[in-house]
């Protein structure tokens, strides 16, 4: 790969990664939805069988997205053909499914990373579990946290689907992300990985606590929004702002299902290179 232009940029983003890995510094992902969509989770999980991601964070979507897959062995809808008729996102055995699990992590005081998990681990007839980052993620022992926003989801359409279980499980898990981000702290890294909005504004938020509670730390780490297209939520929140008085944040541009896997393939070999 040259060294020039955005490309210095992705060699340095894998640089940086493979170096918090070896210093066993922080490496937080964050997901949107269509990370799992377009069917990226082999990558991800072969990074979490590294010891490379330290946190996996997402917004519903992917949640929603992860849990499909494992279960059913699929994940998509034509969303304006359903939504002429009112049958989109009105899938049975998703909203109730997952409904049920935020009520009994609520129950058992879990984050709703953790329920989903537990509830995928407990579906003896699930399609393709080894395909959960979710499910992978928990049984590694990395934390993994989901950031709900309420009404923006298909889960929330169902019957079955509890405001005061969602948003105690995903506060739970608000809480957990906070307190995972001071291990970026000299030298770790933040990914955004195609999250327009909901992950980029968590991520702030979650920062100034960690800082507050850690005498302004962490500081000095690298930021990365890797998406299709640039948004400005990413920009500011996750590559700008965070950054401003020290470490770097980069943006790089892409469809997904090409350059995750490049980013994911590239940090391994770095470090196999040692």
């Amino acid at each position: 790969m040259p060294d020039v232009l955005v490309a210095r940029d992705f060699r340095s983003v894998v640089a940086a990664i493979a170096s918090a890995a070896r210093a066993e510094r922080g490496v937080v992902l964050m997901l949107g939805g269509h990370i799992v969509k377009t069917g990226l989770a082999p990558v991800l999980i072969d990074l979490m069988r590294r010891g490379v991601i330290t946190h996996l964070a997402m917004n519903g979507s992917a949640a929603i997205h992860d849990y499909e897959m494992a279960r059913f062995g699929g994940t998509s809808e034509d969303v304006a053909a359903g939504l002429r008729d009112g049958s989109f996102g009105m899938a049975e055995e998703t909203g109730r499914g997952l409904n049920e699990a935020f009520v009994k992590g609520m129950a058992e005081e879990r984050g709703m990373g953790e329920s989903v998990a537990r509830a995928i681990a407990a579906d003896g007839t699930a399609a393709h579990p080894e395909l959960s980052v979710i499910l992978n993620a928990w049984r590694m022992d990395i934390p993994v946290t989901v950031h709900a926003a309420l009404g923006a989801e298909i889960i929330h359409q169902h019957p079955a689907a509890n405001g005061a279980a969602i948003g105690d499980t995903s506060h739970r898990d608000f809480r957990r992300l906070a307190a995972s981000l001071e291990t970026l702290d000299q030298g770790g890294v933040a990914l955004n990985c195609g999250s327009a909005v909901i992950m980029p504004e968590v991520f702030l938020k979650a920062l100034t606590i960690a800082r507050n509670l850690n005498e302004g730390a962490p500081r000095n780490f690298v930021t990365v929004d890797l998406d299709m297209q640039r948004h400005y939520r990413p920009r500011v929140n996750v590559v700008q702002r965070p950054t401003i008085d020290s470490g770097k944040g980069y943006e790089i541009t892409g469809h997904h299902e090409i350059m995750v896997p490049m980013l994911c393939w590239a940090v391994a070999d770095a470090l196999d290179a040692g």
